[in-house]
Order: structure tokens, then C-alpha cells, then sequence
């Protein structure tokens, strides 16, 4: 690694990396705190583990940072269809664990193609995009962008990992900052509202509603703004007809799990016995979570001290619901604290973004936002109760070698771009 790469990487980022990554390996040994093995080097315990899938990132780091930054960009393609045949692979080799042949085993740890692959298809993405350049506005570049996005989140699905593969779509974020039309983003947050309407309300009301917010739109509009009536009654024809199609996906497409993770979420159970029941089994973690981060108050109970996280009251505590833990020992302070520092993480990420020379590096550079803001905004969402339970880790806190070194290499790619951001090759 050569001098001017150490000068010129952002340590600011790297100095957020590093706090996020000690927090998480304390939440950890806290979760899973064993009084018989205590020692954080003991590698039997996952917090030993945890430890060593550090000690190994930052070997990742290392290399990431040794390599020439046009490496990345050269080889963008064939590192997205490596990760694509690792994906097919699982079909065949993929280990099922929870329900899901989402690893392969390595006999020292299992390795998750899918976490790696969220780096080579921003990669790849940010590749096409970089050689394109302007012409995304064209639907056959749209398309083949979004097939570069989509066919890993296809490939992932029937582990099945729904979790993971939501995750892909928010590289779709790239495209609109590279300039794809405004209305398919309006379109796509229509379609999502009317669907939640529809199960809450009904297509009766729900018709009824956008009659009269396209009429008002309509009739109040400026003289100077004109409108064709006809569009307007084809996204009125269209949204009715979506919202008619609703309740039979819901019903005939949507598993029973799936069925009742909504009805929690948007309390669309009328029965007060089944909706307990429903609280109680696939709410459980949830509610446990809620109560775990409601008793930590202002400042916490202290490290180790978590009545709850000692209790094993909430399942996946050193995983998907690793902020329960925080909440609990740290209390609002922490749970304040650890949200400070993904924000600042994004916002500096997002200045170092605008900030490069070369397309592909502030492309990449988006698709690294994307993917870490979709991730803590949908875990700490679901650990408080406001998003329905899907299953994707913190970044950076969560136990899991495939997660950290994921993480790790998606951001230290980008810091390693950044680094280079005289940008000299063309």
C-alpha cells in the first residue's frame, strides 16, 4: 500500500468503520455473554468468532487498498458473474440453515455468496452505467441496467432470502441520480401506497380516495399547466385495476407468514384473540424487541447488565436484532449514538460521491449508499416496530463473517476509488 494512498483515503469514514465495528463485537459478547468462557479470544464463542472475521476484514482492507483502483473497474464484470454462478451453485452445494440454502460450507465458517454479491452488482452496475454515460434515459439501456439489478435478486429469492434480495432494488437509487426519468420513482411509490391502502381501506375507498385527489389535482391546477384529461383518467383506470389485483396477491401469492407479518404491521386483524396470537408468534421478536429497547431509558442498564439480552427473551439478538441489544445496555444514548454515526457515515459518503472526477467511481459510490442506507433503515425499523420483520443484519454489527467482510469490502472499494480520485485513468 503506497503512501499516497494512506494520505489520501478518508479517515473520517474509515474512523466510523471502526467505531460501528467495536460496537457491534461488544452488542455481541454482550448477547451471547458465556460466564464459564468470558475471554473475547475464546474462538468457540461467536464473539471469538467475531474477532477473527475482524482481524480478517482488515487483511481485506489491506489488499483492497494495495490494488490499483483501476482494477476494480477493469475486472467489474467478471467479478458479477463469478458471484452469479456462486449464486446457481447453491442449488446444488448450498447449505440450509433456518430454512434457507443461502451458504456454502467452508468448514471453518459459512461463506453467503448473496453478501458479496450486493458489491460486484454495484460494481457491474456502476460499470454499464460509466459506459453508457448519458443515454440511460433510453429504455433499452433502462432495461439492461435493471436486469444487471434484478437477475441476482431473482437468483436469491427461492433460497429462499427475500430479505437479501430487497436489498438489490435499492440499487435502483443509482439510476435516478444518473438521470432516469423522475415518474418511474412516483409510479413505483404509488403502486406501494395503493397496495398498503388497499389492504388497510379497501379498493372501494380506495377508489373513491384517488377520484378525488386526481379531480382536485385536475381542476386546481395552473391555467398555464396543462394537463390531457385522458392520461389522467388512463393512472386512474390503472391504479383501480392494480388495487383490484391486491387482495388476490395478498391471498393467493403471499405465504401465510408473510399474510400475517401485515396484518401486524398495519393492524388489519379485526379479532383481538387472533391478532394476539398472531403478536405472540410471528410478532414475538418484535414485541420482545420493543420491550428489550423500551427498558433501556435514557442511558441503559450498563454493558452486561441487559435483563432481557441475558434472558434470551429475543431471538437473533446477535443478528438481525443486534440494536435490541443496544437499546437494553445502552439505552437512548446508544441508540442515539449508533444512529449518529451511520448518518454522518452516508452524509460523508454521499460528499465523496459528488466529489469524484471519474462516472464509474461516483456511481459505485452511490450504490454503496443505497445499499447501507436500505439496510439501516429497514433493520432498525423492524427491530422498533415501524417495518414489518424481513431479516437483513446492521451493517457492520451483526455476527456473521459474510456480513462483515461484505460490508467491508463494498465500503473500502469505494474509499479505495476515492483515494485515487485524481482519477487518472479514463
Amino acid at each position: 500500500m503506497s503512501g499516497s494512498v494512506l494520505r489520501r483515503v478518508d479517515w473520517l469514514s474509515v474512523l466510523i468503520y471502526l467505531l460501528l465495528v467495536l460496537m457491534g463485537l461488544l452488542s455481541i459478547y454482550s448477547s451471547t455473554y458465556d460466564p464459564s468462557s468470558p475471554s473475547i479470544l475464546d474462538p468457540g464463542q461467536r464473539y471469538g468468532k467475531q474477532l477473527v472475521f475482524i482481524l480478517i476484514s482488515v487483511g481485506v482492507i489491506v489488499l483492497i487498498m494495495a490494488l490499483e483502483a483501476q482494477f476494480y473497474e477493469r475486472f467489474s464484470s467478471l467479478f458479477y458473474v463469478v458471484t452469479l454462478a456462486l449464486l446457481l451453485g447453491l442449488f446444488l452445494f448450498g447449505k440450509t440453515i433456518a430454512g434457507a440454502t443461502s451458504w456454502y460450507d467452508l468448514g471453518f465458517f459459512n461463506f453467503q455468496p448473496s453478501e458479496l454479491a450486493k458489491t460486484t452488482t454495484a460494481l457491474a452496475l456502476a460499470k454499464y452505467l460509466s459506459d453508457i454515460q448519458t443515454d440511460i434515459k433510453k429504455v433499452r439501456h433502462q432495461a439492461y441496467a435493471l436486469l444487471i439489478v434484478i437477475i441476482p435478486a431473482l437468483l436469491i429469492i427461492p433460497q429462499p432470502d427475500p430479505g437479501s434480495a430487497l436489498v438489490f432494488f435499492a440499487l435502483v437509487f443509482v439510476l435516478f441520480r444518473e438521470g432516469l426519468p423522475l415518474w418511474y420513482l412516483i409510479v413505483g411509490l404509488m403502486a406501494v401506497l395503493v397496495f398498503i391502502a388497499t389492504l388497510v381501506f379497501g379498493t372501494i375507498w380506495v377508489g373513491i380516495g384517488l377520484a378525488l385527489i386526481l379531480g382536485l389535482i385536475y381542476i386546481l391546477k395552473k391555467p398555464s399547466f396543462k394537463i390531457p384529461l385522458l392520461p389522467v383518467l388512463l393512472v386512474y383506470g390503472a391504479a383501480v385495476v392494480f388495487s383490484l389485483s391486491v387482495n388476490f396477491v395478498f391471498e393467493n401469492v403471499f405465504e401465510q407468514r408473510h399474510r400475517d407479518r401485515f396484518s401486524l404491521w398495519l393492524r388489519l386483524e379485526k379479532d383481538p384473540e387472533k391478532l394476539e396470537e398472531i403478536r405472540k408468534t410471528i410478532g414475538y421478536n418484535t414485541y420482545q424487541s420493543e420491550k428489550a429497547i423500551e427498558s433501556g431509558g435514557l442511558k441503559g442498564k450498563g454493558f452486561l447488565e441487559g435483563t432481557r439480552t441475558k434472558g434470551d427473551f429475543v431471538p437473533e439478538q446477535d443478528t438481525d436484532y443486534i440494536f435490541t441489544t443496544i437499546g437494553e445496555e445502552w439505552g437512548f444514548l446508544g441508540t442515539a449514538s449508533v444512529v449518529l454515526l451511520f448518518t454522518v457515515l452516508l452524509l460523508r459518503l454521499v460528499h465523496l460521491a459528488e466529489r469524484q472526477k471519474n462516472p464509474f467511481s461516483r456511481m459505485y459510490g452511490y450504490g454503496v449508499i443505497s445499499i447501507l442506507l436500505v439496510h439501516y433503515f429497514i433493520n432498525i425499523g423492524m427491530v422498533i416496530g415501524l417495518l414489518p420483520t424481513i431479516g437483513i443484519p446492521l451493517p457492520f454489527f451483526s455476527y456473521g463473517g459474510s456480513g462483515l467482510l461484505g460490508f467491508t469490502t463494498l465500503l473500502f472499494i469505494f474509499l479505495r476509488l476515492d483515494a485515487n480520485r485524481l482519477n487518472e485513468w479514463n
